[in-house]
């Protein structure tokens, strides 16, 4: 577990570079279609696949545990949010023709299993669960001497985050969408847990591992302020689902009772001339009172 440990080296960036290949000409051509689709998804999905890459066969800045910091805040972190952003199912489903492949797809998106994982409580579990495994028992110190568990961890980190992320924000399609407020606390929970692992390295380092103090502290800041400026970016994607979600369902109320309003008759012939009755209520216009 050193500061220039690459755990794939070029293998993650040419799988990094293929992925974003892929999204971006599917973005291409539903514009060349003539769907939408926002152009800040691309960017979105191109940061996270970049952010990935760099922290999967990069040399990082720092010492052995300030560079293992920052790789676990990319991907663990910043990466998978950043391509849970980019909905990259809702890419693919709409890319798709109607046909098995798109109903599979759909069928293992709507599955009990990917159901229960995407419970906001599951997902942080799973997710912030595991690194106080790894920090605070020998795992971490087990993985600095073997590089095929090192890279493993690396991986489940990666997935991990981007189960949470998507768990958290819901923005492609799932089969049941979680309350806003079982979400929000979900992720206050969540980060609350993942500040305090970080303040306790902050003090005592991973058993089995030998820092040194000023490389455990530097290591330990980055991953609470990092982890926090992650999970901030994470609380505005919820806040802003919410406030889309609420605005729809007010103009939908709206359209309600507007459309009801224009199928009541009024209340009186009066109202309206006596067309709703078919009779006049002008005095003066002729046939007046004739039945």
């Amino acid at each position: 577990m050193t500061a220039g440990d690459a755990p794939f080296g070029p293998a993650a960036v040419l799988a990094c570079a293929l992925a974003c290949a892929a999204y971006l000409s599917g973005a291409l051509r539903l514009r060349s279609r003539g769907d939408a689709w926002p152009w800040p998804r691309d960017c979105a999905f191109t940061a996270g696949a970049a952010v990935l890459a760099w922290g999967l066969s990069g040399a990082l800045p720092g010492g052995p545990f300030t560079g293992h910091a920052l790789r676990h805040v990319g991907v663990g972190m910043a990466g998978p949010a950043l391509l849970v952003v980019a909905r990259p199912l809702t890419l693919t489903l709409r890319l798709l023709p109607p046909g098995g492949l798109r109903r599979g797809l759909l069928r293992v998106a709507h599955s009990p299993p990917a159901a229960w994982l995407l419970l906001p409580p599951v997902a942080a579990a799973v997710d912030v669960g595991s690194l106080w495994v790894l920090y605070r028992t020998g795992l971490a110190a087990a993985a600095h001497h073997h590089p095929w568990l090192d890279g493993a961890l690396h991986l489940h980190m990666a997935a991990a985050g981007l189960l949470f992320g998507a768990a958290i924000c819901q923005l492609d399609p799932v089969r049941r969408r979680r309350s806003t407020a079982l979400r929000a606390t979900t992720l206050l929970l969540a980060g609350t847990a993942h500040a305090v692992l970080a303040k306790t390295l902050y003090a005592t380092g991973p058993p089995g591992t030998a820092f040194t103090a000023a490389d455990l502290r530097a290591g330990a800041q980055v991953m609470y302020y990092g982890g926090d400026a992650v999970e901030v970016a994470l609380a505005l994607v919820l806040a802003a689902g919410w406030y889309t979600a609420a605005g729809r369902r007010l103009r939908r109320a709206g359209g309600a009772v507007r459309g009801r309003a224009r199928r009541t008759p009024p209340a009186c012939p009066e109202a309206d001339g006596g067309r709703a009755t078919g009779r006049l209520s002008r005095p003066w216009a002729p046939g007046y009172g004739r039945r």
